[in-house]
């Protein structure tokens, strides 16, 4: 593979230093806090993972070990983590957050919000969705996704809907006997998505692979916001390609939706399906969800057992 250009590192680098001061990187306290950039994204972390170790922490960010424990020695100095010994390995501990960095983390996490709302509050809808379609794509290219998987993820794009509602269609009408009416319920559903479309706390994901011009579907999922509930979103049109279900896709979207929410600020996903989808409830049950309600009704020409799956997300 070539190097890149000169002209291509440059522009990289103009947009780093462009964004680093648009979003307050370089101040003394980030956000006017007292805490370092590092600092802040240390505190995230442990706030959005479930019992973390240094170590799990560490990895993640990609920071090394010492330097991470020195940061930890911080906010012990502070009050702000708790440590616990692993059940699993009495020699790590599990660190969450005290009461105290709870608190701190929530202010600086409102800040944030304000911050990045302020930032794009002179932006109309099609641009706020373009910024958030452009940033995917630096996310998915610079990401592990692409080396990692033999496929990609993306943000929707025009004509994705159209081609979703297709493969609905088809699909459940092959592997399941169902009727038209399926078609129907996908179109209603893309239709509010792209009429109610909100792009700070809503999303679609494709996954896809291919080279050039010539890209094959493989599945997609959507996080919508439950209107009905405060901090409640949902989970729908989780679909696999019968192509990709060897590759984990429907696992990876289900994740994204999981990632996406708690930093979207929702307290839970909630999800409706059908019982007679066995390997979208192994996804579900794997990541932690737990059937609430089961209720029989026909539907898609079918007499089918309707459940409702809910998870709660760590607020830790």
């Amino acid at each position: 593979m070539p190097p890149a250009s000169i002209e291509t590192v440059q522009a990289i680098r103009r947009f780093g230093r462009f964004y680093t001061a648009a979003i307050g990187t370089l101040q003394e306290g980030f956000l006017k806090s007292s805490l370092t950039l590092a600092e802040a994204r240390l505190l995230y972390e442990i706030a959005s993972a479930d019992g973390p170790t240094a170590s799990q922490l560490a990895g993640k960010l990609k920071l090394d070990m010492g330097y991470v424990s020195r940061l930890l020695t911080r906010f012990d100095e502070r009050g702000l983590i708790r440590r616990k010994a692993s059940e699993a390995d009495a020699r790590r501990s599990i660190i969450s957050l005290s009461r105290a960095g709870r608190k701190e983390f929530a202010a600086l996490d409102r800040q944030s919000n304000e911050q990045i709302a302020g930032l794009i509050a002179a932006l109309g809808p099609e641009k706020q969705r373009k910024l958030v379609e452009s940033m995917a794509a630096i996310e998915s290219i610079l990401g592990a996704e692409t080396t990692a998987r033999p496929y990609l993820l993306r943000t929707h794009r025009i004509g994705d809907m159209g081609w979703i509602v297709h493969r609905h269609a088809v699909l459940y009408a092959q592997e399941y006997g169902w009727d038209e009416r399926m078609e129907t319920l996908a179109a209603r559903i893309t239709a509010d998505f792209l009429d109610q479309y909100d792009p700070a706390c809503e999303r679609c994901w494709i996954a896809e692979r291919g080279s050039g011009g010539v890209r094959e579907f493989l599945g997609c999922v959507f996080l919508v916001k439950d209107r009905s509930k405060k901090k409640t979103a949902k989970l729908r049109l989780l679909l696999v390609e019968p192509s990709a279900r060897a590759l984990g896709v429907g696992r990876t979207l289900v994740q994204q939706c999981t990632r996406f929410a708690k930093e979207a600020g929702y307290a839970r996903i909630v999800l409706w399906t059908n019982s007679v989808l066995h390997a979208a409830r192994r996804i579900y049950e794997r990541e932690g969800y737990r059937l609430v309600e089961e209720q029989e009704h026909e539907s898609f020409g079918k007499n089918l057992t309707a459940q409702n799956w809910e998870l709660e997300l760590s607020t830790k």
